[in-house]
């Protein structure tokens, strides 16, 4: 893939953060993929997930997959 501009990105956060900012920040609207970042640190990089991947993350989310440590 080649570089994606995220200059201009619009990036939200779950409403469902409210664990002490341990979250991660995404930015819609961008085709075919979804830039993922953490929100503790805007200015770092950010990993561009295709959209197939992307919800295959928040399926697995979802159904439990992930479990807090």
């Amino acid at each position: 893939m080649t570089d994606l501009d995220l200059s201009a990105a619009s990036w939200f956060k779950s409403s469902h953060s409210q664990n002490g900012g341990s979250c991660v920040e995404v930015a819609p609207n961008f085709p075919g993929v979804v830039p993922v970042r953490d929100s503790k640190d805007p200015e770092g990089p950010a990993l561009v997930l295709s959209a197939g991947a992307w919800a295959s993350f928040v399926a697995g989310v979802k159904a439990g997959a992930f479990p807090t440590l």
